[in-house]
């Protein structure tokens, strides 16, 4: 049901994007999101120096800045401290062309409808995690290497975003969505920029539909970014459907990460 709510959706964010980024820098912006996987790949550590992935010349910022200005959905723009950005677009080993890089380099991170979802950037004080850092570990184990996805966004509920590196599916450069409810992947047949664009303009409430409960703005307003809520009986079991009747608590993003993992193998192998 997600990914035909995204494919409508996309069908109107495109228009949008190409209003505010028109003809060729659009274009080129799609492209390079769409290779942002591939590049990944065949660095292989042999990593860039940072001059080579700061780009002064076409960077994407301004653009990626005018679509979160003319945002329908409530953005925050957490800020970058130098340093860190720096480190994290290094470690990234992506441009500041794409947009993905800029986010990495311009920012801390991005906070989607009232921080419902996250985007990685470098780290911020409301998102200690930088894209990067986040991703050791769990989408490779040293920088520079291969990998068969990163993970690019999370919401609250403990949903994770991935753009597949071929380890997903025969799709790379397209975002999956590690749903809680399922604990399957699900494709959603978008680049990383229309997922961007998803997250500025898209319906969310459409997206999450069921998965929303009273006062969510409130609860989610006091977890940091760096916590989900966790809910009993677990949103993928048949008890817990309804997610108003769910206990809940806030518990790190990386404990809930690796529950919702070790909850796939053994699900998948009773199965």
């Amino acid at each position: 049901m997600k990914h035909l709510l995204l494919d409508l959706t996309i069908v109107i964010l495109l228009s949008s994007c190409a209003g505010n980024a028109t003809g060729k820098a659009a274009e080129e912006i799609s492209q390079n999101s769409d290779t942002i996987v591939m590049e990944t790949q065949n660095t292989v550590n042999k990593m860039r120096p940072i001059k080579e992935l700061i780009n002064t010349a076409d960077p994407s910022w301004p653009i990626v800045e005018q679509w979160i200005k003319d945002a329908k959905n409530k953005v925050e723009v957490l800020p970058a401290d130098s340093v860190k950005a720096q480190d994290a677009l290094f470690k990234t080993q992506v441009t500041t062309r794409s947009p993905m890089g800029a986010i990495v380099y311009m920012t801390g991170g991005l906070l989607i409808d009232n921080g419902w979802i996250r985007v990685l950037g470098s780290g911020s004080e409301k998102l200690n995690r930088s894209f990067p850092d986040w991703n050791k570990g769990k989408a490779f184990e040293d920088f520079g290497q291969a990998s068969p996805f990163l993970l690019i966004a999370d919401d609250v509920i403990g949903g994770f975003f991935l753009l597949n590196g071929g380890g997903l599916g025969n799709d790379p450069g397209k975002v999956y969505y590690f749903s809680p409810d399922n604990l399957e992947y699900e494709p959603l047949d978008i680049s990383y920029t229309e997922f961007l664009n998803f997250c500025f303009n898209g319906n969310i409430d459409d997206f999450y539909e069921g998965l929303r409960w009273t006062g969510w703005k409130t609860d989610v307003s006091k977890i940091s970014g760096n916590e989900v809520f966790s809910f009993y009986p677990y949103l993928w079991s048949e008890e817990g459907k309804d997610i108003n009747k769910n206990s809940r608590k806030a518990v790190p993003i990386e404990e809930q990460y690796n529950l919702n993992i070790e909850f796939r193998i053994n699900n998948n192998a009773n199965q």
